[in-house]
């Protein structure tokens, strides 16, 4: 990748080839991760999941709303040291209320229309991250961040 806009297609396209992330929230400096189902939108300032509110994530991410989220595309071969690309970001976690709900439902289900009993259950949160920045290390050593406000 040779610069921010080619960067910005090939994360859009890691996106899009996914479904799961690697959540990483803490509690009291200890960490913890979880495989969540993720959606992104259009302008990847925000990333999307959805959990229910009984769970050790939720509970972790309403004292400290700061998480790493990671999106691959391994496949756990010896060609992933030159192919694979890793998408790291960080940001700050919100629930989404209403009004907004209904538009970030929409585009959540697009991806997970499977999940619709789950995200529109009472019991569900569905969260959006707010992304500062994007670490994105591909051929297995070649790093590039974009930063929140290269979205602009």
């Amino acid at each position: 990748m040779k610069n921010k806009a080619e960067l910005i297609n090939h994360l859009r396209e890691l996106f899009s080839s996914q479904s799961l992330a690697v959540l990483a929230t803490q509690d009291r400096g200890e960490p913890y991760g979880n495989l969540v189902a993720f959606a992104a939108t259009e302008d990847l300032k925000h990333l999307l999941f959805a959990t229910t509110r009984a769970t050790r994530k939720y509970n972790n991410l309403t004292k400290n709303p700061r998480i790493a989220m990671v999106i691959d595309n391994r496949s756990n071969r010896e060609e992933d040291f030159q192919r694979a690309m890793a998408a790291t970001a960080t940001g700050v976690v919100e629930e989404i209320g209403a009004p907004d709900r209904d538009h970030f439902v929409k585009l959540y289900l697009a991806k997970h229309p499977y999940l619709v009993e789950f995200v529109t259950s009472p019991t569900c949160a569905l969260l959006k991250v707010n992304v500062e920045t994007y670490y994105v290390v591909s051929q297995f050593q070649n790093v590039m961040e974009l930063h929140f406000n290269d979205f602009k």
